[in-house]
């Protein structure tokens, strides 16, 4: 199966989380590091400090040559944290093969989910309308078919970008003529190493495809297959131990409890087909609740393994009615617990056997991935849906 993977990196980040909580830096040269006089290096940088020469793991004392009047500040990690728990909640809700690969930047394999939320641009819009919206931050995304590609992607339009590469011909186009510190895994020594060889170029290794793998052997040959397109490379799934979730955010205050529930069964649907599709259970449900005037609840049950819609809704479902009845702003279902395998007991009131009811879930989920997540309704879902308008 072709893969399709989002790379998501923010912009400056420890630098635009110190903007964001003071106005009087924006336009400013910021340096975030050690402080000059130390000994240390730049952890990041404004683009306005960029235009300095400044970049990250440059030594202090150098960019203070090249910037003598820039802001200096120390990171506060406990800001720049919780700003990107914020941010790992947003990627966490669209799959659950995310690979961090820091605080900022992270790697998003939507291959068996972008047809739930309509596609994988529209995912990628969604993740920066939503960390501009919860963080008031910007994130450059990047669309591909490989993990290479998807980074790539995502540096092109740097800062608050979006682009996509889609199959390793445009790929190959895009970079025939740029350095070969282009390629992942090609630093200043190995560099140095083709530029020996007369290498400078991705245009270049083309033209020194063999004389590449005979210097460099393994990972000669592994550069040349990258400069060709070819990445094989898997996004490393975090633990299963993490939540999973989806909310629906309102232009206007829902009083509508019922209205709620219609809701509630939609976000209940879409989380429950990706869990199968991935082949998991949770066994705890969350209700998140935030009223006007953005006062936030949250309520949990933990039970059996499911990964039935009906069962994720019901449970919801069940906690909206406990709770205050009041206007809410925001309602959403986090599922968490998941676990490989589940253990359900008989119904006496159920009507099908368990054979009989897996091959029905198989031939849905056929369907589904085929032709996407609306091919297959259930009557209550078509009336959620013609109630909610989606």
């Amino acid at each position: 199966m072709d893969k399709t993977i989002i790379h998501v990196d923010m912009d400056a980040f420890y630098a635009a989380v110190e903007v964001r909580d003071d106005p009087n830096l924006l336009g400013k040269p910021l340096i975030i590091g050690a402080l000059p006089g130390e000994r240390g290096v730049v952890s990041t940088c404004s683009y306005e400090a960029r235009k300095y020469g400044v970049r990250s793991a440059m030594p202090i004392s150098e960019a203070h040559r090249l910037c003598p009047d820039g802001i200096y500040m120390r990171p506060d990690i406990r800001k720049y944290e919780e700003a990107s728990e914020l941010i790992h909640d947003i990627w966490n809700s669209y799959t659950n093969i995310v690979e961090s690969v820091s605080l900022d930047e992270g790697f998003l394999d939507v291959t068996l989910t972008m047809k739930v939320f309509g596609g994988a641009a529209k995912i990628g819009h969604e993740i920066k309308a939503k960390t501009k919206d919860r963080t008031g931050l910007t994130c450059s995304v990047g669309i591909g078919y490989s993990m290479m590609s998807a980074k790539l992607a995502s540096e092109e339009k740097k800062p608050d970008g979006f682009f996509e590469i889609n199959n390793p011909e445009s790929l190959r186009n895009l970079i025939i003529d740029r350095n070969v510190r282009i390629i992942y895994g090609v630093g200043a020594q190995t560099a140095a190493e083709l530029q020996k060889l007369a290498v400078h170029t991705v245009r270049d290794i083309y033209a020194n495809r063999q004389a590449i793998i005979r210097t460099l052997g393994n990972h000669g040959r592994h550069i040349v297959d990258l400069a060709d397109g070819i990445d094989n490379r898997e996004v490393a799934a975090q633990s299963k131990s993490r939540s999973l979730g989806k909310e629906q955010t309102f232009q206007q205050d829902i009083s509508d409890f019922e209205y709620l529930k219609d809701v509630l069964r939609l976000i209940a649907r879409e989380l429950s087909f990706q869990i199968r599709l991935e082949g998991v259970f949770c066994r705890t449900v969350t209700l998140k609740v935030t009223y006007k005037g953005m006062t936030k609840i949250t309520r949990s049950v933990s039970g059996e393994g499911t990964n039935k819609a009906d069962d994720i809704y019901g449970t919801a479902a069940a906690l909206l009615d406990k709770i205050e009845k009041r206007p809410v702003r925001l309602v959403g279902i986090s599922l968490g617990g998941f676990t490989d395998t589940v253990s359900r007991q008989a119904s006496l009131f159920d009507s099908e056997t368990d054979g009989q009811a897996q091959k029905k879930d198989a031939a849905i989920m056929k369907l589904q991935r085929k032709y996407g997540i609306d091919s297959v309704k259930t009557g209550s879902e078509m009336i959620a849906q013609k109630r909610v308008g989606s």
